[in-house]
């Protein structure tokens, strides 16, 4: 009975652990995803500021 018990909890909790991994590996692929475009456009920024002979943006 006790077995019973603990692989019960141990299915319990596997599925939410899974989909928890789940949800951070997305959460942070978003995340890098928006720090590489605004790395991106800063940097396409600055060439054209550079290019029409525009002072640096601060």
């Amino acid at each position: 009975m006790i077995q019973d018990f603990w692989l019960n909890a141990i299915f319990s909790l596997v599925p939410t652990i899974l989909i928890g991994l789940i949800f951070w590996f997305v959460m942070r692929s978003i995340m890098r995803a928006d720090r590489t475009e605004r790395d991106t456009l800063k940097k396409y920024e600055a060439e054209e500021r550079e290019r029409r002979g525009l002072p640096p943006k601060e």
